[in-house]
């Protein structure tokens, strides 16, 4: 098999509950090697359920998720997988530098826990891409919005993973941030890394994405070329058809504004 085409991430019949509100109806999402792919919907819609779910965060109630092809129960390789939760559920005020932040990112790559050359040359590299080096010894605390995001992306940057995965990276940042965070992107796809991002709007990532998936009261309603991408006037919050639909079906409405 082409390692391209190999998926490093398969949902087939998802389901899941938070409380007893069902907030995964039975999703399927595939995203192979080498892809960037893109979460979208309305708020409440199931994307950031559908991210923790192949994280471990959320138990799912039925269907199968696989992890560069093990099941998820036998999967633990977890080094291999980057993630950045949403900033609002990640900020708190720790008391701690920049290095010290990205460093906890390094972690599982890190022999008995014991950090050698190569882990403190990671985290140098993590903290350069994202245009951090120069706040290195700052308390997080002192930073803007903007520049918390860039340390939470090079903390998992830090781990060198193949299969990055996103949550709102681009929520409440500053537009220089947005553009640090598309340029950082780049960079991890140019090596060959798979990129899973929940968004609400594309933004300056939209030349990056290779595919769209939209959720809808947790269903997909659209798994093709981004919204923007499938009809000219297809901006996010319109409704529009994918080119392969039949006459007079069911418009997608994406609800990214929502």
């Amino acid at each position: 098999m082409d390692a391209k085409a190999e998926p490093v991430i398969s949902l087939r019949g998802v389901r899941a509950e938070l409380g007893s509100r069902p907030v995964l109806r039975g999703i399927d999402l595939t995203v192979h090697r080498g892809e960037v792919v893109a979460l979208l919907g309305a708020n409440g819609s199931g994307k950031s359920t559908a991210v923790r779910s192949v994280i471990g965060q959320v138990p799912i109630g039925a269907g199968e998720i696989e992890l560069f092809g093990a099941p998820h129960r036998r999967f633990g390789d977890w080094a291999r997988v980057g993630y950045v939760p949403q900033r609002t559920t990640a900020a708190g005020g720790v008391p701690a530098t920049v290095t010290e932040i990205v460093t906890s990112g390094r972690l599982s790559r890190a022999r008995f826990g014991v950090l050698r050359k190569a882990d403190h040359a990671a985290v140098r590299r993590a903290l350069e891409l994202v245009g951090m080096a120069d706040r290195a010894k700052d308390s997080v605390d002192a930073l803007s919005g903007g520049q918390h995001q860039r340390v939470l992306i090079a903390r998992a940057l830090a781990a060198e993973p193949e299969l990055l995965i996103m949550d709102e990276p681009m929520a409440g940042v500053d537009l220089a941030s947005q553009e640090v965070l598309a340029q950082t992107l780049r960079t991890q796809v140019a090596g060959g890394a798979t990129v899973l991002l929940v968004l609400h709007e594309l933004g300056p990532l939209e030349p990056l994405i290779d595919r769209a998936v939209v959720l809808r009261d947790g269903c997909v309603t659209h798994d093709g070329p981004p919204p923007r991408a499938v009809g000219q006037h297809a901006l996010p919050g319109h409704d529009h058809v994918h080119p392969h639909a039949p006459a007079g079906a069911e418009p997608i409405r994406t609800g990214l504004l929502s």
